[in-house]
């Protein structure tokens, strides 16, 4: 066994030697493993996984659980086994996933979780504590009861949606046996998310086009840029509408029709956000979900890592098993079918991606996790896409747009006049990517104002 082991990880660690003077070297592994997916500890091995031996297992097995007992709480549930291999002794101590989280490492009138990172032990940040106390407990963060009344907030997005999406009336009674609230109309966390009104400060999305392949300043190379906060459906359909319109469709005409080929696969696009914001950690303070687009790449970057299990970048996407952070609210957007129940949101952004013309294996969607956020990459299925005559390809978007345009300027407009009619939020991209390529082409033309302020000044379709 220990033969085939390569390097330390998430799951083992390696003791070259028992530490007894100054135990907390190997104790704080025994509280990351436990606090996490559990994990083994290998003594009598070395840092490159060779067999080093130890000199008296017994006495080494009878300090390992005396150690664990006294300054471990509470006790976690573990296995010491004694190995042999090339003539040279070995403990291996197999640690559990603990149920009662978390799991502190105690002495010296102090008390610490650990949680793994990487190959490494390293302090539970005070968020993760919280997050373990709860899952220690047996509850999640969306069904705590709060202190807000549900008479004083109003849902009527909730209900629209609930009835637009399900053909059904969301009753009174339906609020607290969906977990919104509790018999006496306190919201839980979960209501509170969905409320019309903004009570939760965590629950924000912010999203920003970037102008080109790298973020760089917020008031020179973005694009356009947004910031929602509030009910969840909202953020939702907000962050839906800002990859929709900072996106493009091109198409390539056939023979008797035409196929179209959009940067992201839609359905892709909202099973990404719906897990962002279903799985997200709301107790990271001053935390929020962040949608990032580049010219090759969108970006969806929710707080809170996996949460259980390993980093998602080391599991099997096709056989990884789904685990909620906030169950209420993921019960609640699969009755709305917004999501499933079964784990498939990971492998439906895959098939729907692949559906896409033009899709290649480099294209594919990859997914990172770190202890504390959870990563969503989706690349620009035509990103170096030539618009040339030669393949066909037309950005329908932007030609429609101009269209719209050449005929709204028929009469001199304001640029207020132009951003309201194309529906186009950033004055930026309007003045950059739409304006000056037309003024440059002679398709438009600049009035000469009637006073020295730019609000004044005019466009109008060129009459050469």
């Amino acid at each position: 066994m220990i033969k085939k082991l390569i390097a330390e990880a998430t799951e083992c660690d390696f003791k070259i030697a028992l530490e007894t003077k100054k135990p907390k070297s190997w104790l704080k592994s025994v509280s990351a493993f436990a606090n996490g997916i559990g994990g083994t500890l290998f003594f009598g091995v070395d840092n490159n996984g060779k067999m080093a031996g130890l000199a008296n297992v017994q006495t080494d097995a009878e300090a390992i659980s005396r150690l664990i007992k006294e300054r471990i709480t509470p006790l976690p549930q573990f296995v010491l086994t004694p190995v042999r291999e090339d003539d040279k002794d070995a403990l291996i101590l197999s640690v559990a996933a603990g149920r009662t989280t978390p799991y502190y490492y105690k002495a010296d009138g102090i008390m610490e979780a650990y949680v793994r990172v990487g190959n490494e032990s390293v302090i539970a940040p005070d968020y993760v504590v919280n997050e373990l106390i709860l899952k220690g407990t047996n509850r999640s963060f969306d069904a705590l009861i709060t202190d807000a009344r549900k008479e004083d907030y109003s849902f009527t997005l909730l209900e629209a949606t609930y009835r637009e999406r399900t053909g059904l009336r969301l009753e009174a009674s339906d609020y607290v046996s969906f977990g919104l609230a509790d018999k006496d109309g306190l919201l839980t966390n979960a209501g509170k998310l969905l409320a019309d009104q903004n009570i939760v400060y965590n629950s924000r999305v912010f999203c920003t086009r970037w102008n080109g392949l790298e973020k760089g300043s917020i008031f020179d190379d973005a694009l356009d840029d947004k910031e929602y906060e509030g009910n969840l459906i909202y953020l939702l359909q907000s962050g839906c509408d800002f990859v929709r319109n900072n996106s493009k469709v091109r198409f390539v005409k056939e023979a008797r029709y035409r196929v179209d080929k959009p940067d992201y696969a839609d359905r892709a696009v909202t099973e990404a956000l719906v897990n962002a914001l279903i799985h997200r950690d709301y107790i990271v303070a001053g935390s929020e979900v962040h949608i990032d687009m580049y010219d090759d790449r969108l970006e969806i970057q929710s707080p809170g890592g996996m949460f259980e299990g390993k980093p998602i970048q080391e599991c099997d996407i096709n056989a990884i098993g789904s685990v909620r952070r906030n169950p209420v609210i993921a019960d609640l957007f699969h009755r709305m079918k917004y999501m499933e129940r079964r784990g498939s949101g990971l492998k439906k952004i895959l098939s729907e991606t692949e559906k896409l013309p033009g899709y290649t294996e480099q294209m594919k969607p990859e997914f990172y996790s770190t202890p504390s956020d959870f990563r969503v990459v989706l690349k620009n299925i035509n990103y170096n896409l030539h618009t040339t005559a030669q393949d066909g390809v037309q950005d329908s978007v932007q030609d429609e747009r101009i269209t719209k345009l050449i005929k709204f300027c028929s009469v001199a407009r304001t640029r207020d006049e132009i951003q309201e009619h194309l529906g186009i939020s950033s004055r930026e991209y309007l003045r950059r990517n739409v304006l000056k390529p037309l003024l440059k082409t002679g398709q438009l033309e600049m009035t000469i104002p009637d006073k020295p302020n730019s609000k004044y000044q005019k466009y109008i379709t060129s009459q050469k």
